[in-house]
């Protein structure tokens, strides 16, 4: 009898310690940004070479890495954009024009010429345009279409080829990669990533970027 008390005991404990666990990692460490401590140089170099657009503000730097139609990315510039923008960070947004999958197109013409202007002219204003028009209603107006046009089609290529050099690279960190795709740097000069898919790990970023 006492041995039984004992192991329904210890079995009792058990199950609190794993809900505890459980519920730690469910709430919190699953959605905590990764620290990359690989190949740093090599991604802040991708980055930083890429046709980003910001708004040119003086406080620390958020790389996000996106498409136009990602419902994940459009609602973290709807929630985040704005407090992150009140408090001085640099948001420097990546717009990709995926590639085709499988004989799908992944984009459109539209997106293309939009996606090549925004990297060769670096106009942030130009990409508020873009996210305040719905997509349907997008048209690219006065844009060089980049299907046709070597060197804006180079650039589009040029987008595809950086996502592509990054996955492995973020993989080796623990990240896999999706969109919107953060980096970003804490105060003591971590630099730190998440694929940001979910709310959940907003406040992680809010965090690091001082907010």
């Amino acid at each position: 009898m006492k041995n039984w008390k004992l192991w329904a005991g210890l079995a009792a404990v058990v199950v609190v310690i794993g809900a505890g666990w459980w519920a730690w990692w469910n709430f919190e460490l699953r959605w905590r940004p990764k620290t990359i401590t690989k190949n740093q140089a090599e991604i802040a170099k991708i980055l930083e070479g890429s046709g980003w657009v910001s708004p040119g503000l003086k406080g620390p730097k958020l790389y996000m890495i996106s498409f136009r139609t990602c419902p994940d990315c459009v609602r973290f510039k709807k929630e985040e954009y704005p407090r992150l923008h009140k408090a001085g960070v640099d948001t420097r947004l990546i717009e990709i024009a995926r590639a085709d999958r499988n004989g799908v197109p992944k984009s459109t013409p539209v997106e293309r010429a939009t996606v090549a202007e925004l990297w060769l002219n670096r106009s942030w204003e130009l990409s508020e345009k873009w996210d305040a028009t719905p997509v349907d209603a997008w048209t690219a107006p006065g844009l060089k279409p980049a299907d046709g046009d070597i060197a804006r089609t180079a650039v589009i290529e040029a987008g595809r080829k950086s996502v592509e050099d990054l996955v492995p690279l973020l993989k080796k960190n623990g990240v896999n990669f999706a969109y919107p795709l953060l980096v970003w740097w804490t105060p003591d000069g971590q630099m730190k990533a998440c694929a940001c898919e979910r709310r959940e790990t907003y406040r992680f970023v809010r965090k690091d970027l001082g907010i």
